[in-house]
């Protein structure tokens, strides 16, 4: 298959997923439009947001695998993206310490950068899926362990958010 082939490949999944998760928030403003939306509009459209992110994000995973594995022959390629991987992992393990330390400060800095790591804690899950993507397709071993551990650390920072978020609201408070 020649390159331009499969970059067209590739780049008519993505547009495939934009697509997809466009459709699946237009059916949900359908479906939640009404007096409550219209109060808190704004947390209706961070939901909405955060639903396009996810299916986006699970639809962009087949053309991505596509890209991947257009890529397999090239070990500088997999030695920089285990690289970014575990660079990226490193930061979720500091949003989750630093929101472990911080919750309850208030009016401090710390206070505010447990607020904002809680976007990142929001991304672990999504980014375990793909760095256990990038490790599955991996022809090289020493990128394949990187994106492994990446994907344990991405999984360790979602359990802690589930932890911290869920679990009082099942067991009754922790």
């Amino acid at each position: 298959m020649r390159l331009l082939w499969k970059v067209g490949l590739v780049a008519a999944g993505y547009v495939a997923a934009f697509v997809v998760a466009s459709a699946v928030v237009a059916v949900r403003i359908a479906n939640t439009s009404g007096p409550d939306a219209q109060a808190a509009s704004g947390m209706y459209a961070a939901g909405d947001a955060m639903v396009f992110i996810a299916v986006f994000s699970i639809g962009a995973l087949v053309p991505t695998a596509g890209l991947l594995v257009a890529l397999r022959p090239y070990p500088r390629f997999w030695t920089v993206l285990a690289t970014l991987v575990v660079v990226v992992a490193v930061t979720g393990l500091a949003a989750a310490s630093l929101f472990a330390v911080g919750r309850h400060a208030t009016g401090s800095p710390l206070a505010t950068l447990a607020m904002l790591s809680v976007l990142r804690i929001l991304m672990a899950p999504l980014l375990a899926i793909a760095f256990l993507l990038f490790a599955a397709l991996s022809p090289y071993r020493s990128p394949r362990v990187a994106c492994l551990a990446g994907s344990a650390a991405e999984v360790v920072v979602s359990a802690y958010g589930a932890l911290v978020w869920f679990a009082p609201l099942v067991l009754g408070g922790l």
